[in-house]
């Protein structure tokens, strides 16, 4: 994650939690009483958010001393100290319920994105995320998918075009949308069309696209329209795959499957924060 916006993220969200003051830990206090604060993980699943738990503290107290005993992507199982902190309780306790909510979330969505990938088991085919992120949690989101063996697909609008059915219908074709984005798009943008039928697909190709979404079809469906797909273009499923049937759509031959699940429906996994003197 990039570092200066890993922390513009984090001040907002203490700004937030913390407002004038931690008012319950500073009265009962003193502001230089050490402690030692562990995180717990209380179920197993995959880690992400080392970096978070580092930046976060340092945000509060420079001086805060942190130990880290996994990383990103570890496997963690029920019982594991993932990590030790060490400073003034007053700053520990008022950093703790932000850092564990950013965390736990991020572990949780590399937990279902490794599970994801391990049910897809392919060697060619990729798990990619979408664009269905909370809103303000974008990079944080996006971050952990990879940290659970998964690859982003754009992060915003400003990345790459993707046109969909409604841009299709109002420009009235495919063709005439994709030309009136390439006559004005630099070379260094990628243009993905998204499509229904083998008519639209056929469409694509001829129009140029670089990436062709396969929409809401089945995987009999999709291994037939990839066949179709010059191996100079990538090829994209998304829509209607579960964590159940993700193995068939892994036999169609689909460069990358999106899943919007990893990141809108993914349940956080539960780590604890304990102080200790």
């Amino acid at each position: 994650m990039n570092s200066l916006k890993l922390k513009h993220a984090l001040q907002q969200f203490f700004m937030e939690d913390i407002g004038e003051r931690d008012v319950t830990s500073q009265l009962i206090f003193p502001g230089n009483m050490q402690a030692k604060g562990t995180f717990l993980a209380k179920e197993s699943g995959v880690f992400a958010g080392t970096d978070v738990i580092t930046a976060g503290f340092h945000l509060l107290d420079p001086d805060i001393k942190i130990e880290l005993y996994k990383k990103d992507g570890d496997r963690v199982e029920k019982g594991d100290i993932l990590g030790a902190v060490y400073g003034p309780i007053v700053q520990l306790l008022t950093g703790e319920r932000v850092i564990l909510n950013i965390i736990q979330r991020m572990s949780g969505i590399a937990t279902l994105t490794r599970e994801a990938v391990e049910r897809l088991d392919s060697e060619h085919t990729r798990i990619c995320d979408t664009r269905k992120t909370m809103p303000g949690l974008r990079m944080f989101d996006k971050y952990a998918v990879t940290c659970g063996g998964g690859y982003n697909h754009r992060f915003g609008l400003y990345d790459g075009v993707m046109i969909k059915d409604n841009h299709i219908a109002f420009a009235g074709s495919i063709t005439k949308a994709v030309a009136a984005v390439k006559q004005q798009l630099g070379h260094m943008v990628k243009v993905e069309v998204e499509t229904e039928t083998k008519e639209q697909v056929l469409e694509a190709i001829e129009a140029g696209a670089d990436i062709i979404m396969f929409d809401n079809r089945t995987p009999e469906e999709v291994k037939e329209f990839a066949a179709l797909v010059p191996s100079g273009i990538t090829t994209e499923a998304s829509g209607g795959l579960t964590l159940a049937n993700l193995h068939e759509y892994g036999k169609t031959g689909v460069d990358y499957i999106s899943l919007g699940m990893l990141t809108h429906s993914a349940k956080a996994l539960d780590i604890s924060f304990n102080i200790e003197e």
